[in-house]
């Protein structure tokens, strides 16, 4: 099931397929498999590095990314950049992805004002590739669109502070349509081992603790 699949940390992620995808590539080693087909799912350092980008890109990767990701990339030539927002659906190599929403109902960097608002575009994904669908969930709280996403295996936030708790993660996975669930954002920056192990507990569906791969 998890074959291909590669936590790089944080959020980041590579699956090894007919095309090489990188999700929010972020403190790659130097080396890394260079890519087909990167997803950016928000702005933020650590899910947008443009240097990172520039590590696994070759003239033909397709980067897409909401608005305000597309706009920074524009001087990237050897990039083909496609913009998206929730609910588009683009085809790449041989990957189709839809664009889902991601974004906060409850984590506030200040009063009133929310780490991921909703207005600000974030997405999340579902990679359909090789006959397997992986749902990204990005930065974002459990919410409401969660309930239509069809998927093999979810890769769900459980750090809290900018994101889904491990008890929010857990229950967001009571009704999400999943065969295997992967908890990722700890380890770095927020969140620790211990979350995951937490989550696995209390999460109805099977769970999956990836080691960080970054060799």
């Amino acid at each position: 099931m998890i074959d291909g699949l590669h936590w790089l940390g944080h959020d980041s992620f590579r699956i090894d397929g007919s095309c090489v995808v990188y999700v929010d590539p972020w403190k790659l080693p130097p080396g890394a498999p260079s890519a087909d087909l990167i997803l950016v799912t928000h702005e933020h350092f650590d899910h947008f590095s443009i240097e990172d980008i520039r590590k696994i890109a070759v003239p033909g990767t397709t980067v897409v990314g909401p608005q305000s990701v597309a706009s920074q990339l524009a001087g990237e030539e050897i990039l083909t950049v496609i913009a998206v927002s929730a609910g588009d659906v683009v085809t790449a190599g041989s990957a189709v992805i839809a664009a889902v929403p991601a974004y906060n109902v409850d984590k506030y960097r200040s009063p009133g004002e929310l780490f991921h608002p909703r207005e600000a575009g974030g997405v999340g994904y579902v990679v359909d590739l090789d006959g397997r669908r992986i749902y990204h969930a990005g930065d974002t709280d459990a919410i409401p669109e969660m309930r239509g996403v069809d998927c093999d295996i979810a890769l769900v936030p459980v750090g809290g502070t900018y994101t889904m708790t491990v008890e929010e993660a857990a229950s967001a996975c009571s009704f999400l349509d999943a065969a295997l669930v992967v908890p990722m954002h700890y380890g770095d920056i927020v969140g620790r081992h211990s979350d995951a192990l937490r989550f696995a507990e209390l999460c109805r569906l099977p769970v999956a603790i990836l080691p960080v791969d970054r060799a």
